[in-house]
């Protein structure tokens, strides 16, 4: 298992620009991100289009950033009407991701149709959702291939099922992903994020059961008691109760060797001041992963 206090030159720490998205621009961030010493990022989509793809191009390559990950395509049920708007909306997602040098698309994949995708007809039908998934990620894999962009499929908790996700547990991700790439072939395994799994009895044997080829990326943050929201009350690392470091244990047992990407999505935190965050994101980097 790496040790995360002796790595001085923060080769490890990815920053998911969610986590200080109330306070600055893309571009601000990433600014502020070299003024701690971070070089690994992970943009949301509605972040670069602010500022335009071709800036935030221009950014990583003159920065000397890389990236960790690309968030997010999915959000695949719709009604009949929305469901080309669903399919060309991916494809961008997954040329933004090779255009910006991505390893990866984080696939959040969408819960009841109008809930995921405002316009659709009204649907409680959670089992469609779940098909309607399997089938945009085997449509889109095929266009995801072409341009050699993994997608990471990201199970969120069961919380999230509604509006976000009816991918609710590592098993079920493994379980799609084996259905449409029984050969594991490529192109298509997990975004793993501790907020959305540490309460999990299985998963540890799931992660075990995925294996190197299948773990794209790493998420980490931490679970408040009391949470104030399963969507924005995350916490800090090491303010909560997830044991991070045994999950990490876990992953890197299989031989993954990527950034351990913060995603602290925080009404708390985005309050605080840019660079406040970044010192203790980083000094809890150290301490607490």
């Amino acid at each position: 298992m790496r040790d995360l206090s002796a790595d001085a030159f923060l080769r490890y720490l990815s920053l998911n620009t969610g986590t200080v998205r109330a306070q600055d621009d893309l571009l601000s961030i990433m600014e502020a991100a070299q003024r701690h010493g971070i070089s690994v990022i992970s943009p949301w989509r509605d972040q670069v289009a602010a500022v335009g793809l071709d800036r935030v191009v221009a950014a990583v390559r003159d920065g000397g950033f890389s990236l960790s990950g690309y968030c997010r395509g999915g959000l695949f049920p719709a009604d009949a009407a929305h469901r080309a708007e669903v399919r060309d909306d991916n494809r961008r997602a997954v040329d933004e991701a090779a255009a910006l040098g991505a390893p990866c698309l984080v696939m959040v994949v969408g819960g009841l149709p109008h809930l995921s995708r405002p316009g659709s007809a009204p649907s409680t039908d959670i089992a469609l959702s779940r098909t309607q998934v399997a089938d945009g990620i085997a449509e889109l894999l095929d266009y995801a291939r072409a341009a050699d962009m993994p997608l990471a499929l990201e199970p969120l908790h069961p919380m999230m099922a509604p509006e976000r996700s009816c991918l609710c547990t590592l098993r079920q991700a493994l379980d799609l992903c084996d259905a449409i790439d029984p050969e594991r072939s490529g192109g298509l395994g997990i975004a793993l994020d501790v907020y959305h799994v540490w309460w999990d009895f299985e998963v540890m044997p799931q992660i075990e059961r995925m294996g190197a080829d299948r773990m794209l990326a790493f998420h980490v943050c931490d679970w408040l008691v009391p949470t104030t929201s399963v969507l924005s009350g995350r916490g800090m690392m090491g303010d909560g109760i997830i044991e991070i470091r045994k999950l990490r244990g876990a992953v890197e047992a299989l031989g993954f060797d990527g950034a351990c990407e913060v995603e602290v999505l925080s009404d708390d935190w985005w309050a605080r001041p840019l660079d406040e965050v970044l010192s203790v994101m980083v000094e809890r980097y150290r301490t607490a992963c």
